[in-house]
């Protein structure tokens, strides 16, 4: 239980209905959002704040989620947590300092495992983002708000690489010049998106956007999950989003922060558990060139976060936090390694080039 000093986050507790005494435990405290659980001994519910600063609607992530949960409750039988409503019968609340608070029911018996143990947990989380897509194959995207502009947009990514290039610091693009050339140099990852976004055979869809194990509900008794949470991200996107994430955090036998890069590799059995389990799911949702080319999901999302860190270092590091001067390039060389290794692996087990 925390020792609560911050007023805002007691008003926010109230507003949604907590009269002393009640128990409050931090749940996350990201670099964006902060995350509590808040119980008294009528009620429990995640209680979050949203980042005024990140998401400058944060009213849209809100409205998002009420929109999905409808849905979902309305047309299907897939289930996620049921938003909380303040005692003004408001979505959402607004404290002094703007940051807007919203929450969800907490679901009893619960937890989530930040990084699969065995090819298992990560099938079980493929066939959880999966079905939450193929849930809402329904539902009519131009309904949502997108809540950040060209997230995954790898075009609007590389654009930004080359940007930095132009303005970025000249110590740094010398000490990473071999890294430079080598994204430059494979770019077929940036070729491959361009043609999608214009090819009506590549469907946009409702995808979560950060499908990582973290944000799947596991059942404590029966290890079974039970949905994903944390939907700040819904917006429409493409067939490689969720699954690729998946592919980048899972299947990795390192952390995008490990320097021991001639351990990093794919884990074979773990990338096969996410693809089955995410075709699985999917069903006859991909279309024929979706289905040709999902190989590409990982290739786009590693090579678009090796992008994003190279920019971030070029811009002397004024996106990602950083523990220590050199870190966001040892992450770009990271995930460049992974890169090299995924695109092995597909050669070797499935025959797949770009």
């Amino acid at each position: 239980m925390l020792n609560i000093t911050d007023t805002n986050l007691l008003k926010a507790t109230r507003s949604f209905g907590f009269e002393s005494p009640f128990e409050i435990n931090l749940i996350s405290n990201g670099l964006i959002n902060s995350t509590f659980k808040i119980s008294d001994k009528f009620k429990t519910i995640i209680l979050q704040k949203l980042n005024h600063y990140v998401f400058k609607q944060p009213e849209d992530i809100v409205n998002n989620y009420l929109k999905i949960y409808d849905y979902l409750k309305n047309h299907t039988d897939y289930s996620i947590p049921a938003p909380v409503k303040t005692i003004d019968h408001d979505n959402y609340f607004r404290d002094e300092a703007m940051n807007c608070w919203r929450a969800t029911c907490f679901i009893e018996g619960t937890f989530t495992p930040e990084i699969p143990k065995v090819p298992e947990e990560a099938y079980l989380a493929a066939i959880s983002f999966g079905n939450f897509t193929k849930a809402l194959s329904g539902f009519n995207i131009s309904e949502l708000k997108t809540i950040i502009p060209k997230f995954h947009d790898l075009a609007f990514r590389y654009e930004q690489f080359l940007e930095a290039l132009k303005k970025g610091s000249v110590e740094r693009k010398e000490k990473a010049a071999n890294e430079i050339e080598y994204l430059k140099i494979q770019k077929s990852p940036v070729d491959f998106y361009t043609g999608i976004t214009t090819n009506p055979e590549y469907r946009l869809r409702v995808m979560h956007h950060d499908a990582k194990l973290s944000n799947i509900l596991f059942d404590q008794k029966t290890n079974k999950v039970i949905c994903p949470v944390d939907f700040d991200t819904i917006q429409p996107g493409y067939f490689f989003s969720d699954l690729g994430d998946m592919i980048r955090s899972m299947a990795c036998t390192q952390s995008e922060s490990s320097v021991d890069f001639s351990s990093i590799d794919i884990h074979p059995d773990f990338y096969k558990a996410l693809m089955n389990g995410y075709k699985e799911a999917i069903k006859d949702e991909f279309t024929v060139a979706e289905k040709k080319n999902i190989h590409y999901s990982g290739l786009i999302m590693i090579y678009m976060q090796a992008l994003r860190y190279m920019t971030d270092y070029l811009n002397n590091d004024i996106y990602y936090r950083i523990e220590y001067k050199e870190q966001n390039f040892d992450r770009a060389k990271n995930q460049l390694v992974l890169l090299k290794k995924l695109e092995g692996f597909l050669k070797r087990e499935y025959q797949f080039s770009v």
